[in-house]
C-alpha cells in the first residue's frame, strides 16, 4: 500500500470531522476560538486519530464509527502540546515549525485554549456513543481508555514524571516510566479505543494492544533520537531541546546506538502482534515502520 497518500486521505477526513465537530466559531470568543484552531489545525500528522481508524478497520469497522472518537484524540493531543510549550512546563516557542500558542496568543490564552480543546474532547465522544447506539457499552469503554491515557495514570502523570526527572541520572527504568506514561499511552489508547469502537474480539483486542503499546513507545523512542539527529525544517521543532533541558530521554540512558536497537525492537513486536490479522490492518503495519523508520532506517 501506499501509505503516504493513505496517511493524506485519512488526514484530510480527520480536518474534515474536525471542522464539523468544533463549536461554531459564532458561539466563542473570537480570541479562544482563534487559538484553538491555531494549534489543532497546525499541520500535525493525525497520527492518534489515524492509528483508531485504523484499528477500527482491522476488524471491519466503518470509519465514520470510530470518527468521533479519533477527533477527540487529535483535540487532546493538541491540548497537550499547547500545555507542554508553555513557559512553566518545557517553555517551547517553536511546534511544527510555527510559533507556540502562547508566543501568538499569550499565555492566559494558550492555558484557557488547552482547557477548552480537553473538554471539547469529552462532548465530541459523548455525542459520538449517543450516536452510536448499538453498543454503548464499548462506546463508553473507549471513552474510559482515552481518560486514562490522557489522565493522571496516563499522558498527565507522565509530564509529572518528566518535569520532575530534568537533571536527574537517566536510567532504563526512569525512561521506561515517563515514556509509557507522556507519549505511548495516548497513542496505545488510541488503538484500543478504534478496536472497541470496531467491535474487536477478545482475541484481536488483546493483540491491537499488544500493537498500541509496542508502536506507542516506539513513537517516543523515534522521537528522543530525533531529538540529536533531526533537523528542525523535518520534526518542526529546535534541535537538541531534550539536552538543552537535561530531560530523561533513550539516548541519555542507553546511548544511542541501544536507542536504535530498542526502537527497531519495538517496531519487530507491533509486527509480530498483528500476524493473525489479514490485509485490512496493513495501514497499521505499515504506520508502525513508518513511526519507526523516520527516525532509524533499514539500513541503519
Amino acid at each position: 500500500m501506499n501509505l503516504q497518500r493513505y496517511l493524506e486521505k485519512r488526514s484530510q477526513l480527520v480536518d474534515r470531522a474536525l471542522t464539523r465537530v468544533l463549536p461554531k466559531r459564532t458561539s466563542l470568543p473570537t480570541k479562544l476560538d482563534d487559538a484553538m484552531r491555531y494549534s489543532l489545525f497546525s499541520g500535525g500528522k493525525r497520527i492518534r486519530p489515524i492509528l483508531a481508524l485504523a484499528s477500527g478497520e482491522a476488524v471491519g469497522a466503518p470509519v465514520a464509527h470510530i470518527m468521533p472518537f479519533a477527533c477527540a484524540l487529535e483535540m487532546i493531543h493538541s491540548y497537550s502540546l499547547v500545555h507542554d510549550d508553555l513557559p512553566a512546563m518545557d517553555d517551547d516557542d517553536l511546534r511544527r515549525g510555527q510559533p507556540t500558542n502562547h508566543i501568538v496568543f499569550g499565555e492566559a490564552m494558550a492555558i484557557l485554549a488547552g482547557d477548552g480543546l480537553l473538554t471539547e474532547a469529552f462532548r465530541v465522544m459523548a455525542e459520538g456513543a449517543l450516536r452510536l447506539g448499538k453498543n454503548p457499552a464499548a462506546a463508553l469503554r473507549a471513552v474510559q481508555e482515552i481518560a486514562i491515557g490522557a489522565g493522571a495514570m496516563g499522558m498527565v502523570g507522565g509530564q509529572v514524571a518528566d518535569l520532575e526527572a530534568e537533571q536527574k541520572k537517566p536510567t532504563r527504568t526512569l525512561v521506561d516510566y515517563i515514556h509509557t506514561r507522556k507519549t505511548a499511552a495516548l497513542l496505545r489508547a488510541s488503538v484500543r479505543a478504534g478496536a472497541l469502537v470496531g467491535g474487536a474480539s477478545p482475541r484481536q483486542f488483546a493483540r491491537l494492544d499488544e500493537y498500541g503499546a509496542a508502536i506507542g513507545l516506539a513513537f517516543q523512542v523515534a522521537d528522543d533520537i530525533l531529538d540529536v539527529e533531526g533537523e528542525t525544517a523535518k520534526t518542526g521543532k529546535r534541535a537538541g531541546r531534550d539536552a538543552e533541558l537535561q530531560k530523561v530521554t533513550y539516548p541519555a540512558a542507553v546511548g544511542m546506538k541501544k536507542a536504535k536497537a530498542r526502537a527497531r525492537e519495538l517496531l519487530h513486536e507491533a509486527l509480530a502482534a498483528l500476524q493473525s490479522f489479514p490485509v485490512a490492518a496493513d495501514p497499521l503495519r505499515e504506520i508502525a515502520k513508518f513511526v519507526v523508520e523516520r527516525a532509524v532506517p533499514r539500513a541503519t
